[in-house]
């Protein structure tokens, strides 16, 4: 089984290569779309059952307070041997940060060992590394004991709310997961991760003539600007907890006092209790600005992804991950992180999970994003022995 991965690195890297070139901004429909056609063609030999599922459009408040739809790519939900004792999910997603009109669009190769594209790593090399270990798996003598559900959504960079019908229906049989961000530039696992929760704040006042009835209006932008300022000053108060005030809109010509203004913000958190503490805070931070005169403020959103704690579960499962690492000379280590990921909301629904066993690459989310082709082979070697451990278990 080793050795057949090992003789699989030129198609890995090729197929990665080919999935980068398909721009797959989380909103370019046709683009998730077209990768995902792509990966139910090489995952249809290996399933009992596929499909490509639609998901509901994505609903947010826009840069001028109002409520909208976007629509999403379609889902690829796929399965094997549903009645087998030991239940697996496995997960990736098939969106990049990249928009369609991004300058970021094409590859290169920074050296021999590392190429530079869109979603090399975060996360079609990943892709990769998961088919590659499912069809090596396939040839096991344990497979018979060991079933699989993937799950691959078209909405895990802007937060995974349309597919989490999905994951809360594949875990209803999982009894672990294993998800395919890409592992930290030096090796590393993400063990333990923060939680994270997105907000919108739409502050509404008074339009009027800024020389001849200045007085009239009510600034929706200072307005704004005092919600935002009381909320950032919510850090430190708190062990783990930030709050990151990330975007802000408002106003138009110079000469109007401006009735709307729009700030979005992020919260990260350790504890899930932490989540209550936030909403009381930020309700309390803009209580006396709702009072003001002729001002309305307006909060959107909420807490998307609990935080992931490194249960007992997760620790065994991390401890099988290593124990099949020393087979094939990998040195594997975790560590907490404060991102988030599909992991965290697997393990709030009761499937441990390691979420990281994608490949080594780095500068993810930029354009200097890159991914290290050597690590194709190792990673799928890892899957392939974890999901064989997982079937004698």
């Amino acid at each position: 089984m080793l050795n057949w991965i090992a003789g699989r690195h030129d198609e890995m890297l090729a197929r990665t290569m080919r999935l980068a070139e398909i721009n797959s901004g989380s909103f370019h429909v046709e683009g998730v779309n077209r990768v995902g056609q792509q990966l139910a063609e090489w995952i249809a030999p290996l399933a009992d059952t596929l499909e490509l599922v639609e998901v509901p459009p994505f609903a947010a408040i826009d840069d001028h307070g109002d409520a909208t739809q976007r629509p999403l790519g379609r889902a690829l939900i796929a399965s094997k041997r549903a009645d087998a004792p030991v239940q697996v999910v496995l997960s990736g997603h098939l969106d990049t940060v990249f928009a369609k009109d991004h300058a970021f669009q094409s590859l290169s190769w920074l050296d021999e060992h590392h190429l530079n594209g869109p979603g090399v790593a975060d996360l079609k090399g990943g892709l990769m590394v998961m088919l590659t270990a499912l069809q090596a798996f396939e040839m096991s003598a344990q497979r018979a004991r060991l079933g699989w559900q993937l799950v691959l959504n078209p909405d895990e960079e802007i937060g995974s709310q349309s597919s989490m019908a999905l994951f809360e229906r594949a875990a209803k049989r999982a009894q672990y997961g294993l998800l395919y961000e890409p592992c930290m530039a030096d090796g590393t696992l993400a063990g333990a991760r923060k939680g994270s929760g997105n907000f919108t704040v739409v502050a509404r006042g008074r339009a009027a003539h800024a020389g001849r009835e200045h007085h009239l209006g009510r600034n929706a932008i200072r307005a704004l600007a005092d919600a935002i300022s009381a909320i950032d000053q919510l850090n430190g108060q708190r062990c783990g907890v930030t709050f990151n005030p990330g975007f802000i809109h408002g106003g138009g010509a110079v000469n109007v006092v401006p009735d709307t203004a729009v700030a979005r913000f992020n919260v990260r958190m350790q504890q899930p209790q932490d989540c209550a503490w936030c909403e009381q805070q930020i309700e309390a931070a803009l209580r006396p600005i709702r009072q003001r005169d002729g001002i309305a403020l307006e909060l959107h959103g909420g807490f998307t992804r609990p935080p992931k704690l490194m249960t007992a579960p997760l620790e065994h499962l991390f401890e099988l991950a290593r124990a099949c690492a020393e087979q094939i000379d990998l040195d594997l280590n975790w560590a907490p992180t404060g991102g988030c990921c599909d992991g965290n909301n697997l393990a709030a629904l009761g499937v441990p999970n390691i979420d990281t066993l994608g490949v080594q690459g780095g500068k993810i989310h930029s354009v200097d994003e890159y991914l290290d082709v050597r690590s194709l082979v190792p990673r799928a070697q890892l899957s392939a022995l974890l999901l064989e451990r997982l079937a004698e278990a």
